[in-house]
């Protein structure tokens, strides 16, 4: 027997046994069920509501636990790992605080779209609405912010209301689901029967498409002049990176990628535009605004993709694909509804795609505009430009990075100059924006992902949020990569009272910042600082040489815009293009 087969015979044999009915604790439930669900790491923090739990997990081999240095890192830990590898992740939290800075965090994940188990502790029932020492009423806290959840109040629910929760969160239109567990429902004893089977009530995501629908969409390609496809992070969730190459390339249709649905689409082929919107590319932009047909395939018509919604392609007819029917025709007016998932919409629509015959002029003018209006910037060699920072990580770890970035100016850069070509490659908060998601979300992406060299892009303000997470990467030895693009600014804010509040800069100095190759020293992670080219390009080619977790910060010119822009209030074609005019 080979070590592969030795070890699938090992896991079959501890989930046959964790499957033994047993009388049990809730606590014990939890872990068993957390295990036989597939949960292999749990991020989380322990507190008094949730003892006996963590008491469970005490000489529970079969479960792994990474102890994070704060909730939020725990769930921003849990999203990262999630969206790396497709899988739901998990956390756990105690009561009153502890579950409380979980908050933005499945915020997050809810208008991302990620799959989360997301479990805290409570106060015992009995003293539930009475203002006990760390109560608060997560489960309405959450409410808004949640695809659904728990208040469990009898142990023997545990097991189903585990398996409803993944199923939950992991099917549909992906997203988080909150366990809220008293504490004397942790402790209380029970028959554990697994469940494998799940049926619920009015729950039932529709995945099949109307068939009609998609051969509308059919023959409006055959009809179409100006085609365009706005491919979001729905491709990338439902697994039809694949099916969108293979429709992309019976269709010849020229193609752009939201934030999100960066790697959905290579960026290596002729028919990608690039990002559209705020900080899109000209081409991408352009395209959508002279479009006749737009094919939204998994995207939400997010308004930073948009902006100016009276004047979002105006010549278009609008196809819509996506698994939330509450979605189409939210935003933008929709003429061809097409509810299901992607990956099996673009199955039955790729039997039938053709080439778009009518659009020969078009691709043309797609591929003038590519040459003529690159993404481009004024180079230095003085000073460090960000945005070479990027090329230099891209062109070093030849694309193949996972990288997870913060939120700003940086995150901008990345989206442009880092070139993605497989999913699940890039991991950023999209629809919150959340500052200190960065760093945290790529430990979760290493566990997830452990033979990939995972890269976190950060600025030096987000960096600031969830850094005493690097004690568990050198505990642990999680060889995360941080680069820090330290412009010692707030640097969006700066770029916004600088273009739109006429230079009013208002508390955007981040002055007294730490040392970032101290900081990394002093919690044990290798530290790396670079002001210029040459020490940028050695410096971070000996972090990558590096087998542990390592910091280098780019010490990169303060006053540096991200650009194109879209500015608030108009259209996507009017855009100012910086140092390119």
């Amino acid at each position: 027997m080979n070590a592969q087969s030795a070890t699938l015979r090992s896991k079959e044999e501890i989930m046959e046994r964790l499957r033994e009915p047993a009388e049990i604790t809730g606590s014990e439930m939890l872990l068993r069920s957390l295990v036989l669900e597939g949960a292999d790491c749990v991020f989380g923090y322990p507190g008094g509501a949730v003892l006996f739990i963590y008491d469970a997990m005490h000489g529970f081999s079969d479960f792994n636990h990474l102890l994070t240095r704060h909730e939020q890192g725990a769930i921003h830990a849990a999203d990262g790992y999630a969206r790396a590898s497709g899988n739901v992740g998990v956390c756990i939290a105690t009561s009153g605080p502890g579950a409380t800075n979980l908050v933005t965090g499945i915020a997050t994940a809810y208008m991302d779209s990620v799959p989360l188990v997301v479990i805290t502790g409570n106060v015992a029932t009995s003293f539930i609405g009475t203002d006990a020492f760390q109560e608060a009423d997560i489960t309405g806290i959450t409410m808004p912010i949640t695809k659904h959840s728990y208040l469990v109040r009898n142990v023997e629910d545990l097991p189903r209301i585990i398996h409803e929760a993944f199923h939950i969160a992991s099917t549909g239109r992906k997203g988080p689901v909150l366990i809220d567990i008293p504490k004397d429902v942790s402790a209380q004893k029970a028959m554990f029967h697994p469940v494998n089977e799940v049926s619920i009530r009015g729950y039932n995501p529709t995945v099949h498409p109307n068939k009609l629908q998609v051969d509308k969409m059919i023959k409006a390609i055959s009809e179409a002049e100006r085609p365009v496809v706005l491919a979001g992070g729905g491709v990338v969730y439902s697994g039809g990176h694949e099916e969108l190459l293979e429709f992309i390339t019976k269709s010849e249709i020229p193609v752009t990628t939201t934030l999100l649905g960066l790697g959905a689409y290579p960026s290596g082929k002729e028919l990608w535009m690039g990002m559209p919107g705020m900080h899109g590319t000209v081409t991408a932009n352009r395209a959508i605004q002279s479009a006749d047909l737009l094919i939204n395939i998994g995207a939400r018509f997010d308004d930073r993709v948009t902006m100016k919604l009276d004047g979002f392609a105006p010549q278009a007819k609008i196809v819509h694909i996506d698994i939330d029917p509450a979605e189409i025709g939210k935003n933008v007016p929709t003429a061809i509804p097409i509810v299901g998932d992607i990956k099996t919409v673009l199955e039955l629509a790729n039997k039938e795609v053709q080439r778009a015959a009518k659009a020969d002029a078009w691709r043309e003018q797609v591929q003038s505009w590519k040459r003529e209006f690159p993404l481009q910037y004024k180079d230095s060699n003085v000073e460090l430009k960000p945005q070479w920072v990027i090329e230099m990580i891209h062109e070093t770890t030849k694309g193949e990075a996972i990288v997870t970035t913060d939120v700003g100016q940086h995150q901008m850069w990345a989206a442009q100059y880092y070139r993605f070509n497989q999913p699940r490659s890039w991991i950023t908060s999209g629809g919150l924006g959340t500052m200190g998601f960065g760093f945290p979300s790529a430990i979760g992406a290493q566990m997830a992902c452990p033979d990939r060299v995972v890269v976190s892009i950060n600025g030096d303000g987000g960096m600031q949020m969830c850094a005493q997470e690097l004690a568990i990467c050198a505990i642990n030895n999680i060889p995360v990569k941080v680069a820090i693009i330290n412009n010692q600014v707030l640097g969006m804010v700066r770029q916004w009272q600088e273009i739109i509040y006429d230079n009013r800069y208002s508390h955007i100095d981040l002055a007294g910042s730490p040392d970032f190759v101290k900081l990394a020293e002093a919690y044990g992670v290798k530290g790396f600082r670079a002001t210029n080219k040459d020490d940028a390009r050695a410096v971070w080619e000996e972090a990558l040489q590096h087998p542990g977790p390592a910091v280098v910060e780019f010490v990169v010119r303060k006053g540096e815009n991200v650009y194109p822009m879209v500015t608030q209030g108009n259209t996507i074609d009017s855009m100012i293009l910086g140092d390119a005019e």
